[in-house]
């Protein structure tokens, strides 16, 4: 297939505006200790700030607002004497050593109150006799030491209060639920059967793996039932499988279906850059659930915090391994309590630490395979539920169509079909929107603005035609479905084939005719333009893997025997040994290179010879290409037939075009 630069487009807009849809319409999910407790705590804590604000500001009042009016100054003792000896004070106020009052009407002064601080009236019997020579109205006031203090200190106290509302706050927030006086309490997050509106309806294509954890939630609705026969609850439940197999979907399926508390955590959440952490987390997790036991603690992706201890260049004594330690001691130590199931999930089992996998730990282990053409449809059935289609879309077809497609994989054509019916202005999803959104899913969108000229298009044009024809004539490959050159993600084209069923194991003919039908296209360009071209990189890629495989691992090799030959693949922060150990000599190493070179030269050969037998049939296909831009299978057995295509190449261009706004 010839390579091109990678797409570089964008999440659609549709799929931006269903999250936050869902996001507004799902009920905000609470912790798992008092999750109603912090909206009322924090309704009351803004409350009582609030008030403390309010009292902060009289004080200040009460305390500054005398000499911050407008009607009283601040003025000297010595001048508050000589006011008084000239007649222009009309009241004296005392109060311990400080002096108020009014002046009298008329005075030429800037304000009509003063304040002023002296010695005592009664150590001054001079300024006494002023007072009365003058006719001044006297009048005495007892201080208050409540009040001083209160005007003085209360705003101290507001002022250190405000500091621990906002700065302490803003840590917690920052760090997290808890925040950094609470950063040992877990994070776990209590799901109940209202908040993930999942339930085993919602789940397909894993029907074993629904079989063994209903036992779980039926051992929960009623464990004397298999107590009576002497059975024991499983204590950990490990879920297998590739990315979007359906594990954390399962995981939310039995939250719905189960009538005990359900809580889920992410391995991710445990770790934290302050070692002890994750430990007192998963104590104080696994506490809450021994409160309310039974209950099932989920942990998604454990493979963060339980990875093997005392492999690559770390240390023994990290945050991680103390983590894994904590996890191990609640699971199966001396206070571990059997009424509290863990479940967790996991796409990379092999790097495990042994001790969380043997039994008494994680009991059960439910791998989670890519579902099979029933399960497939089975998939696509729970999912169409959400759009609306049309009579012509055949799930049994779709199914068959779809090899090695996850339930992601498959939610995620079902959606893009939708989106591209909206765009085309259609009321429902028909069966070409979703082989569309198929292809779209497996090679990328297609790229019609690029612009190709007629050599790349030729040359493209006898590349995937190599393909097709050896896929329509040799029978123990997987028959064509589909060849185009029209460019998809990477791909100026693409030739695609449909497996007759579900295959667990390939022989060695079936081998040797995918990789002479991945050399066709190399061999088609050499023929029929006369040079070759880099398109045929992912081609060469995939037959070298695959020819070494045949040679190292599989042992198809008469010369080398049924030998496994291939080096051990160990990560270098994760296995034992820092160099990579070869387990042959350098004989042995050239004699595979031999073996891998003689392979992929007949796998050439074979080739070569029927593309030099059908050279008609593969320029006919090529100059269809070139017209229609993509064929289907029954269009290349027109073809080959001899009996022409009577659609129109405009209508062929317009198929999976979609409206523009």
């Amino acid at each position: 297939m010839p390579v091109s630069e990678p797409d570089r487009g964008g999440r659609p807009r549709a799929s931006l505006f269903s999250a936050m849809r869902k996001s507004d319409d799902a009920p905000r999910e609470g912790r798992a200790r008092g999750a109603d407790g912090p909206r009322r705590g924090g309704a009351l804590g803004n409350r009582w700030v609030m008030w403390l604000v309010f009292a902060a500001l009289l004080a200040l009042i009460l305390q500054f607002g005398k000499g911050l009016g407008g009607r009283a100054e601040t003025i000297p003792f010595s001048q508050f004497r000589e006011r008084l000896r000239s007649g222009d004070i009309l009241t004296v106020v005392v109060e311990d050593t400080e002096y108020s009052g009014k002046y009298r009407e008329g005075r030429p002064f800037p304000f009509s109150e003063y304040r002023t601080t002296g010695p005592r009236l009664e150590e001054n019997p001079e300024l006494l006799e002023e007072i009365d020579s003058k006719g001044v109205v006297l009048e005495f006031r007892k201080p208050s030491r409540w009040g001083e203090m209160l005007i003085w200190y209360l705003p101290l106290i507001v002022l250190l209060a405000f500091v621990w509302y906002v700065f302490l706050r803003q840590f917690r927030s920052t760090g997290g639920p808890g925040g950094v006086l609470s950063f040992g309490k877990s994070r776990a997050t209590l799901v109940t059967k209202e908040k993930t509106r999942k339930s085993f309806a919602d789940v397909a294509g894993i029907e074993e793996a629904k079989e063994e954890v209903e036992e779980i939630i039926s051992f929960l609705k009623n464990p004397r039932r298999f107590l009576r026969m002497g059975a024991r609850i499983p204590k950990g439940v490990l879920l297998i499988g590739a990315p979007g197999t359906g594990k954390t979907l399962l995981a939310k399926a039995i939250a719905g279906e189960a009538d005990v508390p359900f809580y889920s955590i992410s391995g991710s959440d445990f770790v934290e850059m302050f070692v002890g952490v994750g430990a007192s987390r998963v104590r104080d997790l696994f506490q809450q659930a021994k409160e309310n036991s039974p209950c099932i603690i989920f942990l998604d992706e454990i493979d963060a915090v339980g990875r093997r201890r005392g492999t690559g260049l770390g240390g023994g004594h990290d945050e991680r391994e103390q983590t894994l330690n904590a996890i191990l001691v609640e699971m199966d130590g001396f206070e571990s309590d059997e009424k509290v199931i863990v479940m967790a999930a996991t796409n990379r089992p092999d790097v495990l630490d042994p001790a969380l996998l043997r039994p008494g730990r994680f009991d059960r282990r439910i791998v989670i395979d890519l579902p099979d053409v029933r399960g497939r449809e089975a998939i696509l059935r729970v999912h169409g539920r959400r759009v609306r289609l049309a009579d012509d879309v055949d799930f049994s077809r779709l199914a068959k169509a779809t090899p090695s497609f996850s339930g992601a994989d498959l939610e995620n054509m079902i959606n893009e079909a939708a989106l591209l019916a909206v765009m085309n202005n259609r009321d429902q999803v028909t069966m070409e929107h979703m082989e569309t959104a198929r292809d779209k899913v497996i090679w990328g969108k297609a790229k019609r603005s690029r612009v190709l000229d007629e050599e790349e298009r030729r040359v493209t044009a006898y590349h995937e035609a190599g393909h097709a024809l050896l896929a329509h004539i040799l029978p123990e490959v997987d028959k064509l479905h589909k060849v185009t050159i029209i460019p998809h993600g990477m791909f100026l084209g693409a030739t695609m084939h449909l497996p007759k069923k579900d295959e667990y194991n390939k022989t060695r003919r079936k081998l040797m005719g995918e990789l002479a039908m991945l050399y066709a296209g190399r061999v088609s360009e050499e023929m029929f333009c006369n040079d070759i071209s880099t398109g045929a990189k992912n081609d060469i890629e995939q037959a070298t893997e695959l020819a070494r495989r045949m040679v190292c691992d599989w042992g198809m090799s008469d010369k080398l025997g049924p030998i496994n030959y291939a080096a051990e693949e160990e990560h270098l922060f994760l296995g034992h040994e820092i160099a990579r150990q070869r387990q042959h000599s350098e004989g042995t190493s050239v004699e595979i290179d031999a073996e891998v070179r003689r392979i992929i030269e007949e796998a050439l050969g074979r080739a070569r010879k029927i593309l030099e037998e059908h050279r008609e049939d593969v320029r006919h296909i090529a100059e269809a290409l070139l017209q229609y831009e993509a064929l289907s299978a029954e269009d290349v057995d027109l073809l080959l037939k001899g009996e022409p295509l009577t659609r129109q190449p405009s209508e062929r261009r317009a198929r999976a075009e979609p409206a523009r706004a």
